[in-house]
């Protein structure tokens, strides 16, 4: 897969009609400057991250104005008191009135949606947002011509998740089959549209981020939501590696993305890693090993009961597990995100205790240790006896 990376990374170049105009003192009128400031257009903000990303962006006074827009632009339950909301659909002609009405100067797409909603409409509806939307807000950027930079969220689900698959993916890495899950081959076909149009517009800054898997205290995700249960369905035999980034890590990048200057694709996730049994009792709950082919019969049986809705990206991500490098961000952005242990020990703190607690379950192991040590002792007692016999 190639990185996404824009033929030419030069700093983009300021926004035509917006040179500052001075005052015969030499200061800067306060119209001049607010103009001299990026127009930002959020998309998502129906949604608790785009949300998010938008009250931030709106509170930060190097931004002049902050235009977010959703079909449902106030579900998402953040204070957007700062943030200019447009009921809108992606679609190419609404957003091409926006960019000339509004001189956006920036673009942060956050509306890809990560697993189908039925209250949503469903795969039909996700696909149709996902990828028809990305294509419809790419036409028009491509026709925005004041726009200097785009800020697409990506996923690291766009390795896949096989047997195949290497150690570690940095951002260069091929997927080495082609993933099963819906959300996964959304977000290939998003970046091969970005790829296209960063050849047609080498003067846009693009920047893809690719998440690992979101956690943490506030982080209401199919992934939490299956480490919050008391028994968790795991496959047998497997113990997939994990990688996961806090929620506020992930906005900090987002932000740093956008305030500055980053072309490229970046891999965002916490260092170090996770094997499922260990997150699993971290959280204090149980693991239930089944077969490989049962694990969908499961799924299946969580979705029907309303306790969980397993995608087949989440499936083949707790049978293979994912790891990826993070280089490349934290060098080019200056910012480490937390670990992933760090990162899932603050979402596992937020919940309710599992039924075996950490304590307990350090407790067991070294009740467990100590009667093995005496066996190995006893035996090893017995043993020097017999030969000196």
């Amino acid at each position: 897969m190639s990185d996404g990376k824009p033929s030419s990374t030069r700093r983009a170049a300021p926004a035509r009609g917006t040179s500052s105009r001075r005052q015969s003192t030499g200061k800067t009128t306060g119209k001049a400057a607010k103009a001299d400031k990026p127009v930002v257009l959020v998309t998502g903000v129906g949604r608790y991250l785009g949300a998010r990303v938008a009250a931030r962006l709106a509170g930060d006074p190097a931004i002049g104005r902050v235009i977010g827009i959703d079909p449902n632009p106030t579900t998402a339950g953040v204070d957007l008191a700062g943030v200019e909301l447009r009921e809108s659909q992606l679609r190419t002609g609404e957003l091409l009135k926006l960019f000339g009405s509004n001189d956006v100067t920036a673009v942060a797409h956050l509306a890809v949606a990560t697993a189908p909603e039925s209250q949503r409409g469903g795969r039909a509806a996700m696909k149709e947002s996902n990828v028809i939307g990305t294509m419809q807000l790419l036409a028009a950027c491509q026709q925005a011509p004041r726009l200097r930079k785009l800020v697409v969220r990506s996923s690291t689900a766009a390795y896949g998740a096989s047997f195949r698959d290497p150690a570690v993916f940095t951002e260069d890495t091929e997927p080495r089959d082609v993933p099963r899950g819906g959300f996964a081959r959304d977000v290939l076909d998003i970046e091969g549209y970005v790829r296209g149009f960063c050849r047609r517009r080498r003067d846009v800054a693009a920047t893809v981020l690719r998440f690992a898997p979101f956690i943490g205290q506030q982080a209401e995700t199919r992934l939490s939501r299956y480490f919050s249960m008391p028994v968790v369905p795991t496959v047998l035999g497997r113990d997939p590696r994990l990688q996961f980034v806090h929620v506020d890590d992930a906005l900090e990048v987002l932000h740093r993305a956008i305030v500055g200057t980053h072309p490229g694709t970046y891999n965002v996730a916490g260092r170090g890693v996770l094997t499922l049994n260990q997150a699993i009792r971290r959280a204090g709950r149980i693991a239930a090993p089944t077969l490989e082919p049962g694990l969908s019969g499961v799924a299946a049986f969580a979705k029907r009961s309303g306790m969980l809705d397993f995608s087949l990206d989440q499936l083949d991500l707790f049978v293979h597990g994912r790891v990826v490098d993070t280089t490349a961000l934290i060098e080019e952005f200056g910012f480490e995100p937390r670990t992933t242990a760090e990162a899932f020990d603050e979402f596992v703190r937020a919940q309710q205790p599992g039924p075996l607690r950490p304590q307990r379950l350090r407790e067991a192991e070294k009740l467990i240790l100590e009667r093995i040590r005496r066996v190995r002792s006893a035996l090893e007692s017995s043993l020097e006896s017999s030969s000196d016999d």
